[in-house]
């Protein structure tokens, strides 16, 4: 087909198969959605039905939430999502820690003909809602990285295939999410997902997984626990099924709050809990034809060859020059850009968190942008973070200087990477109908309170997440300052937690005190960071300060009637 034609073989490819289901997909939606509208099909039975194809009622109006299966994109399937936001939407599009893009202003009537021409190029919004598998999320510098152990994107191919239309897991008692990482640094939040995989070998050389089981946020957060310490990979998907069997005939239907796997978890204890699992996958799966073959995993491996590197490019030695060229670039690459596994490459992290605009959005010119930049510099391959940020993941370090000043022309090089700027944000009460309070406001105020890099370097890496509601779409509660807005009587109000981390050392950070009035956010912020300088010793980051002094401290700075 011709959407092939235009991607090397860097990434997984549909086959007559999948694409004919996508296909079929989209006429059942369209049938569906014409007898809705027709008044032949009832309200409460369209709602389930148009959630199986990614569609939401949101506050103003319907919501598209479209998969991009562990975050990877060709610059083809980025061009069709700018052009869908032109003729279907307000020119804009909305990345999500999913790594999911959302777009804000469809018309319903219009949403099957954009399922069709997201078809086109191999994308769907199958599962991207409702009590079913979501999409599976990864490192966004997976394959690239030197430290991982083994590039994770063929698992997550495994896993997407296994999981997309499972008629058991159709209707599960919640939502049910999946994280994979490749290496020993976590990129992906996985312990706060429903199941976490870490890539690791046993003493053997072995590869294979640790796997963690009962993580998430919202109401009631919780960091992931050891289910099994080590699962070889034949048997990622015997084994993952087995998880859901216990899940879908355990877990709670009665009520949706406790009806996540880590309420299962929590309720059984992990022992117990790994014993279900245990039992299940030894009498029904392990041995079924879900197990995976030395030459099916070799399969799935083969659809994420090594990029075309240049491994003969001469040692580029004009870096140095381009940082006297301009200070700005150099800022960039120290900031933005990532050690690459092969030399003369680095990664480049593309900010979507320009000053004073919404955290994670991206206009159709600027999409169109960058799928140019890919084709041009990185092997015309895209992926999207779970901190709402894109990559392109192969670009050759003598041509860092001109890509820089292409993003700069186009408002996406600010040299934010890892600072409180670089926030993950949902977009609250302006656009979601669940969200109590508003997010974007709160986030262009602690931008001008925030405006000046150095002082942000200095800081070092602090996460800032914010929240519009205890669902926690934001993962606030994982940051080292976490925001969360509440509604008292019509009126916004903010709760800050402290200590969070959604990296290798997890927890659930802590409240401080009584939620802060939306004026007062900014204020706010820039007091706790006044205590974590006060007391940082040399190079400590703001979660070893909250470490070694706790939050007594920061209280009692926050809350005095005067400083």
């Amino acid at each position: 087909m011709a959407y092939a034609a235009n991607i090397g073989k860097i990434m997984y490819l549909y086959n007559n198969d999948d694409q004919q289901l996508v296909e079929q997909r989209v006429a059942q939606y369209r049938d569906q959605t014409n007898r809705f509208l027709a008044g032949t099909l009832a309200e409460d039975e369209f709602l389930a039905l148009r959630l199986m194809n990614g569609l939401y009622i949101q506050r103003q109006a319907p919501m598209l939430r479209v998969a991009i299966p562990y975050g990877l994109m060709s610059s083809v399937q980025l061009r069709k999502l700018a052009d869908i936001s032109r003729k279907y939407d307000r020119n804009y599009a909305h990345f999500t820690t999913r790594t999911n893009i959302q777009y804000n202003w469809p018309k319903l009537e219009e949403v099957p003909d954009i399922l069709a021409e997201l078809a086109q190029v191999q994308m769907h919004a199958i599962q991207t809602s409702g009590n079913c598998i979501r999409n599976t999320t990864t490192d966004p510098y997976a394959g690239v990285h030197r430290a991982e152990v083994e590039d994770p994107r063929p698992y997550c191919e495994i896993i997407r295939q296994w999981s997309t239309l499972h008629p058991e897991f159709a209707y599960l008692p919640r939502k049910f999410k999946i994280a994979v990482t490749g290496g020993p640094e976590d990129r992906a939040a996985s312990q706060v997902h429903d199941i976490g995989l870490h890539l690791l070998k046993n003493e053997r050389g072995e590869v294979g997984f640790e796997v963690l089981v009962g993580g998430g946020l919202g109401r009631t957060p919780m960091i992931g626990k050891v289910i099994k310490d080590f699962l070889p990979a034949e048997h990622l998907r015997s084994y993952l099924d087995a998880i859901l069997r216990v899940y879908n005939l355990n877990g709670r239907r009665d009520n949706k709050y406790k009806a996540r796997i880590k309420i299962l978890v929590k309720a059984l204890g992990i022992e117990k809990m790994a014993a279900l699992v245990e039992a299940e996958w030894l009498s029904f799966t392990k041995d079924s034809e879900l197990h995976l073959s030395v030459a099916e995993i070799e399969k799935f491996k083969g659809y994420f060859s090594p990029a075309d590197y240049d491994l003969n490019m001469a040692t580029y030695t004009g870096l140095s020059a381009d940082f006297a060229r301009d200070e700005s670039f150099k800022a960039w690459y120290e900031r933005n850009t990532v050690e690459h596994k092969i030399n003369g490459y680095r990664i480049v992290v593309i900010s979507l968190k320009p000053y004073l605009l919404p955290p994670g959005d991206v206009t159709d010119s600027q999409m169109d942008l960058i799928a140019d930049l890919a084709e041009q510099y990185s092997f015309s391959e895209i992926r999207s973070t779970h901190d709402q940020n894109l990559v392109l993941a192969d670009v050759k370090i003598s041509a860092l200087f001109a890509l820089w000043q292409a993003l700069s022309e186009a408002n996406l090089s600010r040299a934010n990477i890892g600072t409180l700027t670089d926030m993950i944000c949902c977009p609250g009460y302006e656009f979601c109908a669940l969200a109590n309070a508003e997010t974007l406001p709160i986030a262009d105020q602690i931008n001008r309170k925030f405006d000046d890099l150095d002082y942000l370097y200095d800081l070092g890496e602090i996460q800032l997440n914010m929240s519009g509601c205890i669902n926690a779409c934001g993962h606030h509660h994982v940051a080292d300052i976490g925001i969360l807005g509440v509604d008292r009587k019509g009126e916004n109000y903010y709760q800050f937690t402290l200590g969070g981390s959604s990296k290798t050392d997890a927890s659930i950070g802590k409240t401080i005190g009584k939620a802060i009035a939306a004026g007062d956010v900014a204020n706010t912020v820039e007091k706790i960071l006044h205590v974590f300088v006060t007391h940082r010793i040399a190079e400590e980051t703001f979660r070893d300060v909250i470490k070694r002094i706790g939050l007594e401290p920061f209280k009692e700075y926050v809350y005095a009637t005067s400083h």
